[in-house]
């Protein structure tokens, strides 16, 4: 009997506990499930909320901001302020300034860096590596430190008062980054498609225009927008090179942002960044999956 009956007690066993551990399996699921909605919850506050705050605050009139809470809502809703901003305030004037010099360095960091990014890990050549290295090398030099020297030599080259100086500067301070990144995503290229082209018959150049670029569109596009953020964003460099109000940038304008007298307006003002971070927002949200693609494109072998 004692042989019959042990694993009939032993299976009623094992089927009385197996019911039980189930729902204590699902409950740490959705307890689990709970806390990652709460903290996800808790960092779209924290996103939103500061760009509901600023979008309120560019209603607002001089006196309400000054005199109110600064939590409070608009008395009265001036949505002249973005007029007055975009007319009075220049800020037309100082995108135009931006988009003047981002797009021309943006255009000549993504072509060389590109360029240099094939070359270094497609092409095969004595000294690449070193090569690689030395661009490297350019990542480590802070941007402060280049400052007095271009300002020097943009003077005597007769630069100065132009967008140049922002062009160049930005073009080699963001070239060393964007060598990096386009050769690591050389990388993950087949070398097959490379080495089939050459036995047809293709050149360097034509490998490059049409095999290589295609393939790395989307990290092309990736290392563009970030490129474009750390540009757009920049104040330091556009602050030092502009010596002419009809230069500035957005950054340098919005630094200056003032009415008469010097006081500062402050419904304009948060207007124009309200202009500025929706802008590069709206960007960002338009390019996301394909930013999504070229961030995970690198990291897959061929």
């Amino acid at each position: 009997m004692a042989t019959i009956d042990t694993p009939a007690k032993t299976s009623a066993l094992g089927s009385g506990h197996a019911p039980a551990r189930a729902p204590r399996a699902r409950r740490g699921r959705r307890g689990s499930r709970l806390w990652v909605k709460i903290v996800v919850a808790l960092l779209l506050v924290v996103e939103i909320y500061p760009m509901v705050w600023m979008f309120l605050t560019s209603l607002k009139s001089n006196d309400d901001y000054l005199n109110n809470s600064t939590w409070s809502l608009p008395t009265t809703w001036e949505w002249g302020n973005y007029t007055e901003a975009w007319t009075t305030g220049n800020i037309g004037l100082y995108v135009q300034n931006s988009l003047l010099a981002v797009v021309p360095a943006l255009a000549l960091m993504l072509l060389l860096g590109t360029a240099a990014g094939f070359a270094l890990q497609v092409m095969v050549w004595k000294g690449r590596n070193l090569t690689l290295l030395v661009f490297l090398a350019g990542m480590m030099v802070p941007p402060q430190m280049i400052l007095l020297p271009l300002f020097t030599v943009y003077f005597q080259t007769g630069l100065s008062g132009t967008l140049w100086p922002l062009i160049l500067t930005y073009t080699g301070t963001g070239l060393p980054l964007t060598v990096f990144m386009m050769a690591t995503y050389y990388r993950s290229v087949p070398r097959e498609l490379f080495e089939a082209a050459t036995i047809d018959g293709a050149g360097i150049l034509r490998a490059f225009w049409t095999i290589s670029l295609p393939l790395v569109r989307n990290a092309l596009l990736t290392v563009g927008l970030v490129q474009f953020f750390f540009i757009w964003n920049d104040l330091l460099i556009a602050l030092t090179f502009t010596n002419n109000q009809d230069l500035r940038t957005i950054q340098v304008g919005l630094l200056n942002f003032t009415g008469d007298f010097g006081a500062t307006q402050y419904g304009p003002l948060f207007a124009a960044i309200c202009i500025n971070v929706f802008g590069t927002l709206l960007i960002y949200l338009f390019l996301n999956q394909k930013v999504m693609k070229g961030l995970t494109s690198g990291a897959l072998k061929g």
